[in-house]
């Protein structure tokens, strides 16, 4: 049998093909991941990983390894998830998470709606640090979140969009680019970009911090995040840039930061999102609330 660390080591470096940040995934040391997939190539007497000073690749015994594996990992993680949610969900409370303060607007307001409709259940809003979100939801503590797209997660169902906002590029107002009256994709080569600690593949939206500008340019990474106001803290003090919506200007608008709008990038979409697994007819009840608050405030009838 595997040890929890020796699976949950080998998944996530397989995904992430990276050893400093699956350590920072799994919350240890990257010294401690190394030796752990060491520990576990001994037990099987083959390397699972190829590894260079450049790079991290499975071998072909590692994919295989990984392919059957993380369909028996998801299973029983969503087992126990779905254990811990029976435990904690009292009857008759919804639990609404949500990421930053246009979503926390539309949470709030579609509680109102939702009220109306199903007087007998309580809405608990909670907002959520961007870093934690879909843990949160995956542990069952929230039930539906609202947050920005796009997801690819397997296990999360995407609701309706409920907020269509401008892409703006945040940068610190002292630098050259903060001069330009709009940003193009071309500039993300010019700053390094702000990077999300411990995102897996698929868990948030890579075209927050892609690798190349559309010309082929080598985007620089920057420091890495774990909450909002960290990250506007980063930029303000010149350490990077970062990819935001619109309602930056509006909710977090600072002396230090200036926010270019795109010329040619799509508009940040977010919606309520939910456990594929999750089976009270409530959840996709508040999404349709959200919808229509949505439809009211900030899609204007789309």
């Amino acid at each position: 049998m595997l040890e929890r660390l020796e699976l949950e080591a080998f998944l996530t470096l397989a995904e992430i093909l990276h050893f400093g940040r699956t350590a920072e995934h799994l919350h240890v040391t990257t010294g401690r991941v190394s030796q752990t997939i060491k520990k576990l190539e001994r037990r099987i007497g083959a390397d699972l990983f190829e590894r260079t000073n450049r790079s991290v690749r499975l071998t072909p015994l590692g994919l295989r390894l990984y392919e059957d594996l993380r369909p028996a990992y998801d299973q029983i993680r969503s087992a126990v998830e779905r254990a811990i949610a029976d435990v904690r969900q009292a009857p008759g409370t919804l639990r609404v998470g949500f990421v930053g303060a246009a979503a926390g607007q539309i949470v709030h307001q579609a509680a109102d709606l939702f009220s109306r409709h199903e007087p007998d259940c309580r809405v608990r809003a909670r907002e959520t640090q961007v870093a934690e979100a879909l843990q949160r939801l995956r542990a069952g503590d929230v039930d539906i979140l609202v947050t920005s797209l796009p997801l690819a997660a397997p296990d999360i169902v995407v609701g309706p969009v409920v907020i269509s906002e401008p892409r703006m590029l945040a940068v610190p107002s002292d630098h050259p680019l903060a001069g330009k009256p709009s940003a193009d994709m071309e500039d993300l080569a010019d700053i390094p970009l702000l990077r999300l600690a411990g995102a897996l593949p698929g868990d948030w939206p890579s075209d927050r911090w892609p690798e190349r500008t559309p010309g082929g340019r080598a985007i620089r990474g920057g420091p890495y995040f774990e909450t909002f106001q960290e990250a506007l803290q980063l930029v303000g003090t010149g350490s990077g840039g970062m990819i935001v919506g619109a309602q930056v200007t509006r909710f977090y608008n600072r002396p230090d930061i200036t926010c270019l709008p795109f010329s040619d990038a799509p508009p940040i979409d977010w919606a309520p999102v939910w456990l594929k697994s999750s089976t009270s007819l409530l959840i996709p009840a508040f999404a349709r609330a959200a919808q229509e608050v949505a439809n009211r405030v900030y899609l204007g009838g789309r």
